[in-house]
């Protein structure tokens, strides 16, 4: 579960898990300041993150020699009513063919990216609100 709060900054709103906080803000042509990671970059870095944990975790477990990833992501808008996650990965270490083949193949495994894939819905939760803020 993540919490957002407001701040007294125009737009800008932390937000945590109980354990680790972060900032959000929008673009300064939208009014913000830019003083952290837009909505639509958080979408983006955590199908990023998923997909280079999923990949470096199946190569530890397979014993493939992989030394690092970088994963980029880039979310697209550009029709109505269809959203597209374009990723590239590009891997490092004494790979074969195969095994980069295989890491590959292994990205679409990723839980975020299984997550975005599917009919998603977004519903308010009734039993809390419109309640003054800690109650």
């Amino acid at each position: 579960m993540i919490v957002s709060t407001s701040t007294e900054i125009p737009y800008v709103t932390l937000f945590t898990d109980g354990r680790h906080e972060a900032k959000s803000d929008t673009t300064l042509e939208n009014g913000g300041g830019g003083a952290g990671f837009r909505p639509h970059d958080m979408l983006e870095a955590a199908l990023a993150c998923c997909l280079n944990m999923s990949i470096r975790i199946y190569a530890e477990k397979r014993e493939i020699p992989l030394t690092g990833a970088r994963v980029k992501v880039t979310l697209h808008r550009d029709e109505p009513g269809r959203s597209v996650f374009k990723y590239r990965v590009d891997l490092e270490g004494d790979l074969t063919a195969a095994q980069r083949n295989e890491l590959m193949e292994q990205a679409t495994a990723c839980p975020v990216g299984r997550t975005l894939s599917t009919e998603i819905s977004i519903c308010r939760d009734e039993s809390a609100s419109g309640l003054p803020l800690g109650a």
